[in-house]
């Protein structure tokens, strides 16, 4: 990993959070789904070696790099179940709440928002999901 986070491909692995596991249920109950598990993703901008100050900046930017991600597995946005949002201010839901609802309008995931300290205090904001693919 790259002192920025990056893995040194311009994908914000590791510290920042952008890594997916693919699990192929073993269940008798589901036995050809796949899910793919997106750990808690910030929005470092690896393209631009940056992260934004701005609440609302870095959820989009968390939404494109998790969409970067789920697209590895062979899913999009569209596929998620699941969201779990972790915010460092309870102040920030407000402005957040809207570009979340922007980007799922048509079909929402179940979801969790959480107030907690993150690890880096420049990060605001970090999202994981689960997709169905």
């Amino acid at each position: 990993m790259d002192r920025d986070g990056s893995n040194g491909e311009g994908d914000p692995g590791g510290w920042w959070g952008n890594g997916a596991r693919t699990l192929l249920a073993g269940s008798a109950g589901a036995p050809d789904r796949r899910w793919v598990f997106v750990s808690g993703t910030s929005g470092f901008d690896a393209e631009r070696r940056m992260m934004a100050g701005d609440v609302e900046e870095q959820a989009r930017q968390t939404l494109r790099n998790i969409r970067r991600t789920l697209r590895r597995s062979e899913a999009d946005l569209s596929d998620v179940v699941r969201m779990r949002v972790y915010l460092a201010d309870a102040a920030d839901f407000p402005r957040v709440q809207p570009v979340l609802a922007e980007e799922f309008r048509d079909r929402p995931p179940v979801g969790t928002t959480m107030v907690c300290p993150l690890a880096d205090p420049r990060v605001r904001i970090e999202i994981e999901v689960t997709a169905r693919c």
